[in-house]
């Protein structure tokens, strides 16, 4: 992916605004939706989109579900990138995603849903666990030489906090035309919103936002944040914040225009913490983050908290030279 040519982060820009452009595939004719609560903050994740976070609501909202799930590309899941861009038309690559490099997807690629092999709930119904088996964005229906589970529940002691542990194992062959790690920059995790949740501020300690301003993209915005935090709210004062430790940028930005609260509309806003791995065809990647929601105050509140007890964490990496 991270050819001379290249900036660092193009690739997401090309991938998002060939998303955006596309047409949807088609609906699942019979999604399955799991879901857990804490009684003020409800979390979901839908068999037939490759068991990616699909719902997200809480209680002082007055809207039934904030994820974009317009297209595999979007939701709230797992996306990583590794390898040459290569040119794959001859194999059935999209023309809009070629060259590409090696792309796994959660969700699945082009107009195809990924595979879930593991689907469940446990320790009383309080945790959501899944196995996936991604699909190669560029391509119509190919699924990727790697598997990801996803670890979904509550942080204890918080009413308006989920955290999400995150993993990818690769088992591309060694001498694959994709070739060895490179630093890529990776999305953990990658975040599509409806589109009424269009302010955007990072949080930077103590107290204290700056807002973030971005036509509608893409291209995305980049920022940083001192505290790994950034949050979107709407008009009411409601928002949801992503604490992610392992992240060391951040892409951001609405699409569309309008304000809708559609989660199946094309316009939406994005933001995603991003860290740079060496990410090999045998590597383990693991990683957690942590969904916040409520005011601005009540999210300020727990993002000091969980800054005291995880500020040193970052993500897991194995075999990142093979």
């Amino acid at each position: 992916m991270l050819l001379p040519s290249v900036k660092p982060l193009a690739p997401f820009l090309l991938i998002l605004a060939a998303t955006l452009a596309a047409k949807p595939p088609p609906n699942p004719l019979e999604p399955e939706l799991l879901t857990i609560t804490n009684g003020t903050l409800t979390l979901g994740i839908e068999k037939s989109m490759g068991a990616s976070i699909t719902h997200l609501t809480w209680k002082s909202l007055d809207q039934k579900n904030i994820v974009n799930i317009h297209d595999p590309g979007r939701l709230i899941q797992q996306s990583y990138y590794a390898g040459k861009r290569l040119d794959r038309l001859k194999d059935g690559q999209h023309k809009a995603w070629s060259p590409w490099s090696w792309n796994p997807i959660q969700g699945g690629g082009v107009g195809s849903w990924a595979k879930v092999t593991r689907f469940e709930k446990q320790k009383d119904n309080t945790l959501l666990f899944s196995e996936t088996t991604p699909k190669l964005w560029d391509m119509h229906d190919e699924e990727a030489q790697a598997v990801m589970h996803q670890w979904t529940t509550f942080e204890p002691g918080f009413t308006n906090v989920a955290v999400i542990k995150n993993r990818i194992i690769c088992n591309r062959d060694l001498n694959d035309p994709w070739g060895p790690a490179a630093l890529n920059p990776q999305e953990v995790p990658a975040c599509y919103l409806t589109r009424n949740f269009d302010t955007f501020k990072t949080y930077l300690g103590e107290g204290k936002w700056r807002l973030e301003t971005q036509p509608p993209g893409p291209p995305w915005g980049r920022t940083t944040s001192p505290r790994h935090a950034m949050a979107c709210f709407e008009k009411s004062g409601q928002g949801v914040a992503i604490f992610s430790p392992s992240a060391t940028s951040w892409n951001f930005g609405p699409h569309g225009q309008g304000s809708s609260t559609d989660p199946t509309a094309g316009p939406c806003t994005h933001f995603a913490p991003v860290a740079r791995v060496n990410l090999g065809p045998k590597s383990t990647l693991t990683y957690r983050y942590w969904l916040i929601v409520g005011t601005e105050k009540e999210i300020t509140t727990s993002l000091d908290l969980l800054w005291k007890k995880y500020a040193t964490e970052r993500f897991s990496l194995t075999n990142p030279k093979k």
